[in-house]
């Protein structure tokens, strides 16, 4: 697809069709949001991926007229079968296991899943005339190793006999002589080296050669019998099978698309129904060691000014690429959480220059025939690299000015780059255009690759120029011809940047403080609260304490004994002296460090002073009373459990064979090799043990007995070893 190369996501992309089982679209037909909840479910579990499989629309077609397929075509749709079994006895959940469950095998289908090995051959155990034709096939082998190993052996060969090995030519054994061994041998030459030396067929294995091409001969009819009944079978079934291939191909997609974000580390992000773009820290996959981008196109036009090589075509592709791979539901790096696509019918990029020998068209032209497409378009994504290029930039302003005009009205949301500042001032005022410019480091003497929103951006072609070696005379040069009106007017653009960047400063510094402001305003409206409550309920306190004092005072001067008025004045006076209050004590020992609560905030005690602590609240620092505070525990960051990576074994088999090893050595390799399995994943293997004196067998089983792993095991079926072989269940 030419649009993947032109947004330099061509590698990317065929990475990630290395983990389909098949070539297809990127694109899933159907309902994106139902697609976008199976790939969330989906990348919960772990599962093995599919094996290759070929593209089989054309054998469907096949088996519809009639056909019969080639039994290697049937064992490709045994592979589908055989994943999909698979895939349904895992414990998936939810929408998955749904789906799963409403795949309903034929019982037909599930006997042609049985006749195929695993690595495609048909089973001889499913016809006794195979096992035959087969056992036949092998003594004639073994008839034909023996001739030839006799007359390597023979004495009047020697001396033509260039070497003593049995070589294959065109499928054929041959034996490899120098020329005149006609004398000693007859044979038929079927090929030369390259010393000159003959490939011979020695005529003594003619009879025994035609007794094999017979027996090939029949195997072959007796198979292609068996790709009749299959194929028949298959017809009979048409619905299911075209079910089951077209479900391959959406599941494809999805396990694809999951494991390619696990292997990299990438995210989601589902397109909205609208057409606004957010990007927080996204990276291009062809960018290495990137700055991540941020930017906010939210309105209809985005004009990206400033310094040549800064970044602005890439941040260009960038923001075509998410829209792209949000699009087709491919993972990509940004926070996805903070991020939001909208949805577009089309991503249209303007980026190359048009002009070549072969279309015959200018620059200029090229780019007028692009944009003579747009007029037409609706709903979509249009990216114009360096919008000036190839005319003369102020008519180009102007002209521009109106197309962008008359596309916004048109609803189309079109990003562009520029190193002219003229367009950009033009479209500046209208609420639906958005400015972005390529920040440059004045000191450092080079761009910065990031960027800022809401300003025009000075080019520095100039310092551009010295930077990639131009001579200083010649800059200074142009620096005149261009003129002091154009140099202050380019120095006042990069004034206003710069002005700019410090007020975003200034603001983020002033909102910093406004949000320390409003926490102590909080804390202070909690105190004021709490300070109130507490003072009113001294003043019933004191209030109910006056009381007693006052009727007890009274008493003492209606008594009439003066030994009782004294004993009740100094009750009164005892009271009234109780009528105090209390400060608050501090109950426990707060040093620098601890943390604490001071009403409803948590913090940590940076330093004291006298009834004082200096508390830093999350970055918010204040002074409060010790008597305010609360010493607490700590809150523990949970600690992330440790993630344990295993390897798979390289080299993965289902069969081991244990023939001439000690009983030490063979559990041994039993032990590893059951490892190996369940890495790989796999839920039935064979060990072969042979059955000899029974002690290698008895061992092995008595191993597999307490394996943990294991959940069964039983004697294997003649072909596949009978009692000398075992068959495990893990």
């Amino acid at each position: 697809m030419d649009l993947i190369k032109l947004l330099d996501l061509d590698n990317f992309i065929n990475e990630f069709y290395s983990f389909l089982a098949r070539t297809k679209p990127l694109f899933i037909e159907g309902d994106i949001n139902l697609h976008f909840k199976f790939i969330n479910e989906l990348k919960k579990y772990e599962f093995k991926a599919p094996n290759r499989v070929k593209n089989l629309d054309s054998e469907i077609i096949h088996i519809q007229k009639q056909g019969i397929l080639r039994l290697e075509d049937i064992y490709e749709f045994v592979k589908i079968f055989r994943y999909f079994l698979y895939l349904k006895r895992l414990n998936f959940e939810g929408n998955l296991k749904k789906w799963l469950d409403e795949i309903d095998f034929p019982q037909d289908i599930l006997e042609i899943v049985k006749y195929f090995d695993e690595k495609g051959n048909l089973l001889s155990s499913i016809d006794d005339r195979l096992l035959s034709l087969e056992s036949s096939l092998k003594e004639t082998k073994e008839s034909i190793k023996h001739k030839l190993q006799g007359l390597l052996n023979s004495n009047k060969l020697q001396g033509y006999l260039v070497d003593r090995q049995i070589h294959y030519i065109n499928e054929e054994e041959a034996l490899l002589v120098r020329g005149g061994f006609n004398h000693v041998l007859k044979g038929t030459i079927v090929g030369r080296s390259s010393s000159g030396f003959f490939y011979v067929v020695p005529e003594a294995l003619r009879k025994v050669k035609e007794k094999e091409a017979a027996i090939l001969s029949q195997i072959e009819e007796v198979k292609l019998e068996w790709a009749k009944k299959i194929s028949n079978i298959f017809l009979k079934w048409i619905k299911f099978i075209k079910y089951i291939n077209k479900q391959f191909d959406r599941f494809d997609h999805y396990q694809a698309r999951v494991n390619f974000s696990k292997s990299k580390n990438l995210f989601f992000i589902l397109p909205k129904s609208d057409d606004k773009i957010v990007l927080k820290d996204f990276i291009h996959p062809a960018i290495h060691n990137p700055k991540p981008i941020n930017v906010d196109f939210s309105k209809k036009i985005l004009i990206i000014t400033g310094v040549n090589a800064g970044g602005k075509t890439m941040l260009l592709k960038s923001i075509l690429s998410a829209a792209f791979l949000s699009k087709y539901l491919i993972p990509m790096k940004l926070d996805a959480q903070k991020s939001h696509i909208g949805r577009f019918k089309e991503i249209i990029p303007i980026i190359e220059d048009p002009q070549n020998v072969k279309n015959d068209i200018s620059t200029f032209a090229g780019r007028m025939l692009s944009f003579s497409h747009l007029f037409q378009k609706r709903d979509v994504l249009v990216g114009v690299d360096e919008i000036e290029l190839g005319t003369d930039s102020d008519e180009a302003a102007s002209l521009f000015k109106v197309i962008l005009e008359d596309l916004l009205k048109r609803g189309i949301k079109v990003a562009i780059t520029t190193h002219h500042k003229r367009l950009a001032a033009l479209m500046a005022n209208y609420d639906e255009v958005e400015l972005v410019a390529a920040i440059y480091d004045e000191e450092k003497g080079a761009p910065t690759y990031e960027f800022l929103q809401g300003i025009i951006g000075k080019s520095y072609a100039f310092e551009t120029a010295k930077r990639y070696g131009i001579p200083l005379y010649i800059v200074k040069k142009a620096i005149k011809e261009y003129g002091e009106d154009q140099a202050k007017l380019s120095e006042l653009i990069e004034r206003g940047s710069e002005l700019e960047r410090e007020l975003r400063a200034k603001n983020e510094k002033l909102n910093k403080e406004l949000e320390r402001v409003e926490f102590l305003r909080k804390a202070l409206e909690e105190e004021r609260h709490s300070l109130f409550g507490e003072l009113k309920m001294e003043k019933e306190k004191l209030s109910k304490i006056f009381q007693e004092a006052i009727n007890e005072a009274k008493a003492a001067i209606k008594a009439k004994e003066v030994k009782e008025a004294h004993r009740l004045l100094t009750k009164a006076h005892k009271i009234a002296k109780e009528a105090k209050i209390k400060e608050k004590k501090v109950t426990e020992k707060i040093n620098v460090g601890d943390s604490v609560k001071y009403r409803k905030n948590r913090g940590v005690v940076i330093s004291l002073k006298d009834k004082e602590a200096y508390v830093d609240f999350e970055g918010i620092k204040m002074r409060v009373p010790l008597n305010e505070l609360k010493k607490v525990t700590p809150i523990k960051k949970k600690k992330e459990a440790p993630k344990i990576k295993v390897s798979k074994p390289s080299k993965l088999s289902v069969k081991l064979d244990l023939h001439g090893l000690r009983v030490d050595e063979a559990l041994e390799k039993v032990d590893k090799f059951i490892s190996d399995s369940l890495i790989a994943g796999f839920d039935e293997v064979l060990i072969y043990h042979g059955v000899g004196s029974g002690k290698l067998a008895s061992a092995v089983r008595e191993f597999l007995k307490k394996h943990p792993k294991v959940k069964s095991f039983h004697d294997a079926p003649p072909n596949m070893g009978g009692f000398g072989a075992t068959v495990v269940e893990l």
